[in-house]
């Protein structure tokens, strides 16, 4: 039995994005405009759209940002079964897959084709709401020239193939343009309006090549890794295969040369909250590369006892496992390196590990090839590479990191460093040691050593650079406040000044050390500006010979460590909490958070006297008939433009052509393919039905036409029902919140509290001057949307600086768990700020333009019941930028 399958909570914000956006492409038919909508009602912000040149500037094109570790491929997925019925209103297409290498391509193809793999199951089936293809063929280039027409015409056939593939002129991609007598029958019967966009003989025959399939059928084209294929080449290449739209992946886009349209983007926070990595990583940084091997072979042995204790308790299987990088041979002038050889003698010798436990995975040895690491007959604890294992190579059991290559730059890990972030099983262990990954690195530079950590997140892995800063911490206790974090900087420690009665000799000390001692000869004064580490520290001692003058070292050092530990920390960082009272009902006699409208006590059945065609309908379908699958048509300077999404649905329709229905059959697709969960199937069939016999008797639309337009009739459908659903609802939510009766209803506090969560918040983007903002209980504060709310933020800054408010938030949109909101009867109300008041109670403030305040009525009513019904526990406000003051006079506390 297949086990069941869930999509985490990010992946579904993430479809729901890209959801949206494929609905505001078709009824706006201008993709531009629709990211920019989209984009504003996701995030509250306007953003630019970006084209690409040598694309119709109308093609729709967006970007997902997701971090190392938060599943693209499956993402892709589903987007694939989105796009067929959100955006190219097809049942069935053609797929150009994109990836950025043989080894991602093979694994890639590996799961596609696997039936029991999540990826394949939910391409074919979808999960919960979430559409599938159907049937669906998965191939690589060279059996694509052999496809079928039928195939075509009755599956979603995918094609994965290297971005370099059509980068450089090899044989693979020659073949795409070669004419092949295997593909002939695909250009049978075409019309003349299909035979103008292919690619001709010079006789002016057809050429019966892939590429001219491609242009027939219109691809999808999806490109993993997206920053790897951003050439100008291989994107001149692409267009020639006319793509009906383009869906980039990516945990790094490009955001210079050629923009990427980041749609959503999702934050390391939010993949640690759901148990797919392992966070923090612990950085130990040591010169000697022995003594690094050594700190690694302990952390491993002591995650594996712990792991064994959590098995024995009913816990997962888990076998961490260390990656060590080596350094390269040195052919040319066979000088001596660290390189695999040498490090493997170092483990059988000196740490006695059995040889059967490493496994060497360099370019020339591939020890690990049909080897399962996460089988428990598998010896391997310990695997030694240089950059092998940079693509197409997955073992969540992977815990710790040792390079022993100095790392000069992120590059020097970077690839690597992915590779001990994903969590075993999604899934968080027991033990907190379990949950976190650890990298030892060849340096006597910590700081230096943590800021390539942070650039390899930030550069390879996808992290936001404020994540990457706060995920990164010092395994030993002597190099805590040596990190990379903001703060370091701008809470520098104070100097710390000794008097000697020796002399030193600083010539002799490291570089390292000298950057951050002052010695002042003639005064005999030494000044630390910086902690030493362990290390360091021994050196200077070195240099003297009384050991009172060791002691004053020794003492001096501790101080300046003391202070630089002892730097800022905002209240989440000194361990405050920060809980919330949320909003529930009484359901049947049980209290449940009111987090979803459909907990509201509201019978539901369709209304079959309203399964008429609306006067929308009758217009939206008149302009479908007339450019052949919604959208829009311009006339200037009298030229007649249809824009590209509509071309795309009539080219799209002649090269899927529906088969043949009655009315019946018509009227059950549609049942079938409707998204709605709430009504049962009789009901919707008998409202389908109803409505269709008033489109062909009253609309006069014909069967043929009703057909050929079937996806916009399951749009107009859809909206239909989701009106009627939402006006049940708001009845519901009047009756049920705000009648005389609603305390017998609704409760605030009883049983359900917010917390923020310390590691939980990632804000898109950060607001530059958050480290001025020193009562905010994150250390970072997220953007802010307006002046006026600028301008509050500021205000609740003011009023803790002066002890009446503890501390403040800036609430985040729908960021999931991380973000506070208040239900309503069909979407949520995201207050700006949340602030403790010393005395325990919550304040809710919400900042509003003065052009907005009407529009935000139903925002003011749900706050002030949160309010009435905290039983003097929460407070609610909503203020202008001219009404700020009335924050101060809402929490004073009343007689």
């Amino acid at each position: 039995m297949i086990a069941p399958f869930q999509l985490k909570g990010y992946q579904e914000r993430t479809l729901d994005a890209l959801d949206l956006y494929f609905k505001y492409c078709v009824e706006d038919s201008d993709p531009r405009r629709a990211f920019i909508s989209a984009f504003t009602t996701l995030t509250g912000n306007a953003k630019p759209y970006n084209t690409i040149a040598g694309f119709p500037a109308d093609m729709p094109y967006v970007c997902l940002r997701l971090p190392t570790g938060g599943g693209k491929t499956l993402l892709a997925g589903f987007a694939c079964a989105l796009a067929n019925q959100r955006l190219l209103h097809t049942e069935h297409s053609m797929v150009l897959w994109l990836v950025p290498s043989r080894a991602i391509m093979a694994q890639t193809l590996r799961c596609l084709k696997n039936p029991k793999d999540p990826l394949r199951r939910g391409l074919e089936d979808g999960w919960g709401r979430w559409p599938g293809c159907g049937k669906v063929s998965v191939m690589d280039l060279s059996e694509a020239r052999s496809v079928t027409r039928a195939t075509l015409d009755t599956e979603t056939v995918i094609i994965v193939a290297t971005a370099q593939a059509f980068r450089v002129e090899d044989t693979e991609i020659r073949k795409v343009y070669e004419s092949s007598g295997a593909l002939m029958h695909h250009f049978d019967g075409l019309t003349e309006e299909q035979r103008r966009e292919l690619r001709m003989e010079e006789n002016g025959a057809a050429i019966y090549s892939l590429e001219n399939i491609f242009r027939l059928r219109r691809p999808l084209l999806i490109v993993d890794e997206a920053h790897n294929a951003r050439s100008e080449l291989s994107f001149e290449m692409l267009a020639r295969f006319r793509p009906a739209c383009i869906l980039e992946l990516t945990a790094t886009p490009d955001t210079e040369k050629n923009p990427s349209n980041v749609l959503h983007s999702v934050s390391a926070g939010e993949l640690k909250e759901e148990q797919m990595i392992k966070l923090p990583i612990l950085l130990d940084a040591r010169k000697d590369w022995q003594a690094l091997l050594a700190g690694a072979i302990a952390r491993r042995n002591e995650l594996r006892e712990l792991a064994r204790r959590e098995e024995k308790e009913g816990g997962d299987y888990v076998r961490p496992v260390v990656l060590i990088q080596a350094q390269p041979q040195d052919h040319k002038t066979g000088k001596d390196t660290l390189h695999a050889e040498v490090l493997k003698k170092e483990l059988i010798t000196n740490h006695n590990i059995p040889e059967d436990e490493i496994a060497i995975a360099t370019g020339t040895d591939r020890e690990l090839e049909g080897v399962d690491l996460m089988s428990k007959e598998c010896r391997i604890n310990y695997i030694i590479t240089q950059k092998a294992l940079a693509e197409g190579w997955d073992c969540p059991f992977a815990y710790v990191l040792a390079s022993v290559a100095e790392m000069q730059s992120s590059k020097a890990v970077e690839q690597l460093l992915g590779r001990i972030l994903r969590m075993p099983y999604a899934q968080s262990r027991k033990t907190p040691a379990l949950n976190r990954a650890y990298a030892f690195v060849a340096s006597d530079r910590f700081r230096e050593a943590a800021h390539n950590l942070r650039d390899a997140l930030v550069n390879c892995a996808g992290f936001e650079r404020k994540d990457a800063s706060e995920f990164i911490s010092a395994a030993r206790s002597e190099q805590l406040g040596l990190g990379i974090s903001s703060l370091d900087k701008l809470h520098a420690p104070e100097p710390v000044s000794v008097t000697l009665t020796e002399r030193l000799d600083m010539a002799t000390l490291a570089p390292a050390i000298m950057e951050k001692l002052d010695w002042e000869p003639k005064a005999r004064k030494l000044t630390f500006k910086a902690p030493l580490a362990k290390e360091e520290e021994a050196a200077v001692k070195a240099l003297l010979v009384m050991e009172e003058g060791r002691a004053i070292i020794a003492w001096a050092n501790k101080e300046i460590q003391t202070q630089t530990v002892e730097i800022f920390r905002s209240p989440s960082e000194r361990g405050l909490d920060f809980r919330v009272p949320q909003m529930a009902l009484l359901v049947n006699g049980d209290l449940q958070l009111f987090d979803d409208p459909e907990v509201l006590d509201y019978p539901w059945k369709l209304p079959l006297f309203e399964a008429h065609l609306s006067d929308e309908e009758r217009a939206a379908l008149g302009l479908a008939s007339k450019t052949g699958e919604g959208g829009a048509i311009d006339v200037e300077a009298g030229k007649v433009t249809i824009y590209f999404l509509p071309e795309l649905h009539q080219e799209l329709a002649l090269a899927y052509q529906p088969e043949h229905v009655t009315e019946a059959r018509l009227a059950g697709w549609l049942c079938r393919n409707l998204i709605d969960n709430y009504t049962d199937q009789p009901s919707l069939m008998a409202f389908i039905s109803s409505w269709l016999g008033e489109l062909f008797d009253v609309g006069g639309f014909t069967l043929a036409n009703a057909n050929r337009l079937k996806f916009t009739l399951r749009g107009l459908l859809e909206k239909r029902l989701r009106g009627l659903r939402e006006r049940a609802k708001r009845e519901a939510f009047q009756k049920t919140l705000f009648s005389d009766d609603r305390m017998e209803h609704v409760r605030v506090g009883e049983g359900y509290q917010f917390e923020f969560h310390p590691d939980a918040y990632s804000p898109g983007e950060i607001y530059p001057r958050s480290h001025e903002m020193r009562h905010h209980y994150y250390p970072q504060v997220g953007k802010f949307d307006s002046g006026e709310e600028e301008q509050t933020a500021w205000h609740l800054e003011q009023l803790c600086a002066a002890g009446k408010l503890s501390f403040w938030v800036r609430n985040l949109v729908r960021k999931g768990s991380a973000s506070f909101f208040l239900q309503k009867a069909t979407d949520r109300f995201y207050p700006d700020f949340l602030a403790r008041v010393p005395d325990g109670r919550t304040l809710i403030v919400e900042s509003k333009g003065a052009d907005r305040w009407d529009m935000a009525s139903d925002d003011r009513k749900i706050g002030g019941l949160w309010e009435e019904l905290s039983g003097g526990t929460g407070l609610f406000v909503m203020v202008t930028a001219q009404t700020v003051g009335l924050i101060d006079a809402k929490f004073k506390k009343q007689p």
